[in-house]
């Protein structure tokens, strides 16, 4: 039951950071945001992807992390339970 779980969050995340990503490439820009932009250079907007780019890269690994962590727990709880199960056999 504990490896449904994690999984199912799992999938939730993965399913609502696509959500989140068709939301913010569909949402009009108004005029004045555009005009704004057009006069941004390159190089800030580098910048700011650079920044995206590494916040995103460490809530990845914490989110990996995570999972590594669950993954080990329900390993020892399966080996746990084939043991109880041949220890009664």
């Amino acid at each position: 039951m504990r490896g449904f779980r994690s999984k199912f969050i799992v999938l939730l995340i993965v399913y609502f950071l696509g959500f989140a990503t068709a939301i913010y490439t569909l949402v009009p820009v108004e005029d004045n945001e555009a005009a704004a932009d057009s006069e941004r250079t390159f190089a800030y907007s580098a910048l700011k992807s650079n920044d995206f780019a590494q916040k995103c890269s460490v809530q990845l690994h914490r989110c990996v992390d995570f999972i590594k962590a669950k993954s080990c727990e329900a390993g020892e709880f399966i080996k746990q339970k084939i043991e109880e199960r041949q220890s009664s056999s």
